[in-house]
């Protein structure tokens, strides 16, 4: 085997996200109170031991360069580094926007390492699972595999939205369809008995292997195909591949979740406040890095709360919380209630200086909040009730306001008016 180099795939526009995707990219989008979404790819290669990690992005990528530079920082004895690859107009013409995955990669594929026996991890930006990528290349080596997919076990009612493969005894991929709609075709995907048998973890209900969009490819063949037509892995490469060279599949059994929606998204930070949650970032073994703050700890005065995850820096008075995330420097006022809430918190602390008309940072007092996302920096005035609830699932409002699938989300930087009812 040569080098390993790991790409992360961040360049789309990321409009299932909007508006959390307005002013930044979708791997900088927050996640569970301090963390950035591009930290879970990243902490996944940096403790599987690969450090030769680039980020490939086009779109609002200024606080994610912020957030990388702030973050990652390997010395000269470390062997390691972090290149976020934006897209660019070479002198050789190659260049403009990213078309799909797949041109990404064309656009950058001479940074990766130059050896046939190379190899080039290919990892979504928009997911929440941990992952032992060193065990996934081995399985790769092991079968003898040129292209190696991460394949997911998921019940048929849900892999309309997925790459599904069909798979034989040995992992070889028989078959792949990018979104099959074909109730008759969803059948002759779904995995037999004997091989849903061999799952860990159980499925009673009829499942299929669907593609986790992450990738081993063997450098030579990474080539050879996108010397072909084709902007997408999942819709044009990997399908093209299939036949030509050796394929196989890694079945991965832990918690995995796509949180490329609003919806997706909410509930995925939401269920990081269960009492035992799918998702574990206690875990000291396989740490979740991220930027370190200076900050005080978080300030509690004479709350209640149940399943809340707070960020430091937080102050929060007199106020009741149910199933809430709560990011740095937040600050709550007295007496306000929020259920089912992801707050992004603030960039820095604000100084209190007695009353005004303009609304401090964080939320004012007596408000209700519920089924909400606010964003970073949002000045959220006294008296407010905000909730989606008897709303259109999809909405634009003045002030910064917008409903994705069901949730509010007050927009970044956003002033929400003293006793606005919404």
């Amino acid at each position: 085997m040569g080098e390993v180099a790991c790409v992360i795939m961040g360049g789309g526009r990321g409009t299932r996200l909007f508006p959390l995707t307005k002013d930044r990219c979708k791997p900088a989008v927050p996640l569970a109170g301090k963390c950035r979404l591009v930290d879970i790819p990243i902490s996944n290669c940096i403790n599987s031991g690969f450090k030769n990690i680039f980020i490939l992005t086009q779109f609002n990528t200024r606080s994610l360069h912020t957030h990388i530079n702030n973050t990652y920082k390997f010395d000269v004895f470390g062997n390691g580094k972090i290149e976020i690859f934006s897209a660019e107009q070479t002198s050789d013409g190659v260049g403009n926007w990213y078309e799909g995955t797949a041109d990404a990669v064309r656009k950058n594929l001479r940074y990766f390492g130059t050896g046939p026996d190379d190899l080039v991890v290919i990892l979504s930006g928009d997911q929440l699972y941990r992952m032992d990528i060193a065990h996934f290349v081995q399985h790769h080596i092991n079968t003898s595999a040129d292209v190696t997919i991460a394949a997911k076990a998921i019940p048929n009612d849900y892999i309309t939205s997925f790459g599904v493969m069909r798979i034989k005894n040995d992992f070889s991929i028989a078959e792949f369809i990018e979104k099959p709609k074909d109730p008759f075709i969803i059948e002759t995907l779904t995995l037999k008995d004997d091989l849903q048998k061999c799952l860990k973890n159980k499925i009673e209900k009829p499942c299929a292997l669907a593609s986790m969009g992450i990738y081993v490819f063997k450098m030579s063949i990474l080539q050879k195909a996108l010397e072909e037509k084709g902007s997408d892995f999942g819709k044009e490469i990997i399908p093209g591949l299939l036949g030509k060279v050796t394929m196989k599949a890694y079945i991965f059994e832990d918690y995995w979740e796509d949180i490329g929606t609003v919806r997706s998204f909410f509930e995925t930070n939401l269920m990081l406040t269960n009492l035992i949650p799918k998702f574990n970032f206690f875990d000291t073994a396989h740490p979740i890095y991220t930027q370190p703050k200076i900050l005080p700890a978080a300030k509690i005065n004479s709350s209640q709360m149940q399943q809340v995850l707070i960020a430091e820096g937080a102050i929060i008075s007199d106020a009741i919380l149910k199933r809430c995330v709560i990011g740095n420097c937040s600050v709550i006022g007295s007496y306000s209630e929020l259920e089912n809430v992801l707050m992004f918190g603030a960039d820095s602390f604000e100084a209190i200086e007695g009353d005004r008309k303009l609304p401090y940072l964080g939320i004012g007092k007596n408000c209700k909040i519920k089924n909400s996302i606010i964003d970073c920096n949002v000045r959220i005035g006294d008296n407010c009730i905000l909730s989606p609830e008897n709303k259109p699932t999809t909405y634009d409002y003045s002030n910064n306001i917008y409903i994705r699938d069901g949730v509010l989300c007050i927009g970044k930087n956003s002033v929400i008016p003293h006793n606005t009812i919404f």
